[in-house]
């Protein structure tokens, strides 16, 4: 018998009261900061039990208050959890800040480091007091009073820029709507699709048909609406979201906001003595030099570039040729290119809808999972959620031991974030009692929601989607190390992070996989042969418009956030510009201002590190082909990657870990052969 997650660990959704959130927090805050007066006043001898450990207790117990507000926030904002979340997040930053600048705390630690007998510490412990020192400095812990106090302004005035963002990409999202009501301007799209436009119709109480900037709603209509119009018209909304331009230009706009992140970031990394904010962000990173990132992104740039300009010149003359465009613009490529790929191969993403309802995908997913991990997957009901579609399950391992736990929640709605990410609920460590902190983590996604009577149907990229995220999950939640600071995802260099999420793509495109995710919601039948063969034989299908789509955005991020300069004029729209002309094969319009809702990096955590993506991919594909050269449902390759990847958490150097795994260092060989380019 399964021991159940225990419930009283987890955060009672239902009962977070906005009202109380500041103060609550504020008086943890105020908690902490005395413990830890209290422990700088021993002024003994410090080692791991009597500074760190009462450390990693006051950050665990601030964590677990903040997360599930931080979560709502995100998912299920209302006006008074957004005011809440605005007065409580200065509070947070200010107490970050005056941690990493306390003086004392930081010789505290730098003492434990300098003992004679530092190596008997374990190597987790280790690198955990290693990575602190490191992170002091980067938070000028060695900086004067006044510089200090210059550190502060700015660590807020970033903290409230990204939020601004984020909440205005949220609003502009949500602020506009496309109605229709001619039949004849629906043409060309899908029946799931279609009914969702209802659905948004009737929700809003108008008859005929709406369209949302949501990513289900707006991605499916730009690719299959045969109203060139009413394309544009839905490009043009969506590619000016919080910006200056649009339909609602100046209403939610960004733009301000944007320079004002980069002057706080690049005043941050002149005042610790770097040369720019891409220095910065290197230094808790694998690649340490802007050249090594740099050449890495433009290697790949010259690999593709060729191919990505050959694809685009068949997209051109395909769309003379069916309907006599000569002007191709950029609400046309998705179109066409989506017609084009049905000719060539003779289907489209939403032939793949009724084969991957959720629950079976789901369901082969952990099939899946156990067959490479040993690890089991069970629902638990009656679990504290925040939305009535949201479910949870629990992880055990091949001695039915409890180990993990997750929250799912794949449906767009609205007052919730677009896109797709994991996020940490719980994180394994061990307490002071000996006992073990199960970790728990939040994994959210923007899928097409149940329409009528049909249960959720994904695209064969929902799956990849879906995959990604749990690998993700996976790597937060498969962790054996018993310390907050390195344990799951935390301490893991940004550019090595997205490796176990990446790596869990690649189980998308086999044929045994596939057949243990899928089953046609009406017949129960698998994905047939000749539709998994039509969608293996287009798996390059424009590679290099993908890849130089994804270098552009990595360009863009890196050299911004190198370059940025103050005292020149606004560079954002000039260095997009100068990267486009490098990159694009097709020239956006004036009007696109795609950088406004770029919040991987303007209110994430991928500024200067959005190159990490594809990074990962070399470390991701390489590590594939162990699997493809052992069986890629192989138990000893799957242990060993589990005990040297999954496992370690932030323990220890990525490259070390992947080493340990592989025998060797990465090639970049295994990426391009899968990518199609090499």
């Amino acid at each position: 018998m399964k021991e159940a997650f225990p419930k009283t660990l987890l955060p009672d959704f239902q009962h977070i009261d906005p009202k109380q959130i500041k103060d609550n927090i504020n008086d943890l805050l105020n908690k902490n900061l005395t413990m830890i007066d209290k422990l700088l006043e021993q002024n003994g001898s410090y080692f791991g039990d009597n500074l760190m450990q009462p450390l990693e207790d006051m950050s665990d117990a601030l964590h677990k208050t903040w997360s599930p507000v931080a979560h709502l926030h995100s998912v299920k904002e209302t006006e008074a959890l957004r005011k809440a979340y605005n007065e409580t997040l200065p509070l947070i930053t200010a107490y970050h800040t005056r941690l990493s600048q306390n003086t004392r705390l930081f010789e505290a630690i730098s003492s434990i480091a300098e003992r004679t007998d530092f190596k008997k510490l374990l190597p987790a412990q280790q690198k955990i007091i290693e990575n602190d020192i490191r992170d002091f400095k980067l938070a000028g812990v060695h900086l004067s009073p006044e510089k200090k106090s210059r550190m502060a302004e700015l660590q807020q005035q970033l903290s409230k820029l990204c939020t601004k963002f984020s909440e205005n990409l949220l609003d502009a999202t949500h602020g506009w709507t496309l109605h229709v009501t001619d039949e004849n301007d629906i043409s060309g799209l899908p029946p799931q699709a279609r009914q969702l436009a209802i659905d948004n119709a009737k929700q809003r109480k108008l008859p005929g048909y709406v369209f949302t900037l949501d990513f289900p709603s707006y991605s499916t209509a730009v690719k299959f609406l045969d109203n060139r119009e009413l394309r544009q018209k839905l490009y043009a909304a969506y590619t000016t979201r919080a910006s200056d331009q649009g339909p609602n230009a100046g209403k939610w706009d960004n733009t301000h906001n944007i320079e004002a992140i980069l002057k706080t970031r690049y005043d941050t990394a002149k005042l610790i003595g770097h040369e720019s904010f891409a220095h910065y962000s290197l230094a808790t990173k694998m690649a340490k030099q802007p050249e090594k990132v740099l050449s890495f992104l433009n290697d790949l740039l010259q690999r593709s570039k060729p191919i990505a300009k050959k694809e685009f010149d068949e997209i051109k003359t395909y769309a003379k040729k069916r309907d006599d465009i000569d002007d191709i613009a950029a609400w046309d490529v998705a179109y066409y290119s989506e017609k084009l790929q049905h000719e060539k191969f003779d289907f489209t993403q939403e032939d793949f809808r009724p084969y991957f309802p959720i629950n079976k995908v789901l369901n082969g997913l952990f099939t899946l999972v156990n067959r490479i991990y040993g690890i089991h997957i069970k629902e638990e009901k009656n679990i504290s959620t925040w939305d009535p579609q949201t479910r949870f399950f629990a992880l055990y391992d091949s001695n039915d031991e409890l180990r993990a736990g997750f929250y799912i929640d794949l449906f767009s709605r609205q007052h919730k974030r677009d896109g797709a990410w994991m996020d940490e609920c719980l994180t394994r460590r061990k307490l002071s009692d000996g006992s073990i902190q199960y970790p728990v983590a939040y994994l959210t996604c923007n899928f097409m929601r149940p329409v009528d009577d049909q249960p959720a149907l994904l695209t064969h990229d929902d799956v990849i989607t879906l995959f990604h995220e749990f690998g993700h999950c996976l790597h937060h939640m498969l962790t054996k190390v018993d310390f907050l600071s390195i344990s799951g995802i935390n301490g893991v260099p940004w550019d090595a992070v997205e490796f176990p999420s990446q790596f869990m793509e690649n189980f998308c495109w086999e044929k045994e996989p596939l057949s243990l995710i899928s089953a046609h919601y009406k017949t129960g039948e698998s994905l047939p042969d000749a539709l998994y063969q039509k969608m293996v034989d287009a798996k390059h299908f424009q590679t290099g418009i993908q890849m130089i789509r994804q270098l552009e955005f990595a360009l863009f991020d890196f050299r911004l956030h190198l370059a940025f300069d103050p005292d020149q004029p606004p560079q954002t729209q000039k260095i997009l510009d100068e990267i486009r002309k490098e990159t694009a094969v097709l020239k956006p319009p004036a009007f696109n201002r795609f950088q406004h809702s770029f919040a991987h990096i303007f209110a994430g955590g991928y500024a200067a590190g959005y190159y990490s993506y594809k990074w990962a991919e070399v470390l991701s594909a390489d590590a594939y082909a162990q699997f493809e050269e052992n069986g890629i449902f192989d138990p000893l390759t799957g242990k060993s990657f589990m005990e040297n990847i999954l496992e370690v958490g932030g323990s220890r150097d990525p490259m070390t870990s992947f080493v340990a795994f592989k025998g060797r260092e990465p090639s970049i060989d295994a990426l391009l052969r899968r990518s199609g380019i090499g």
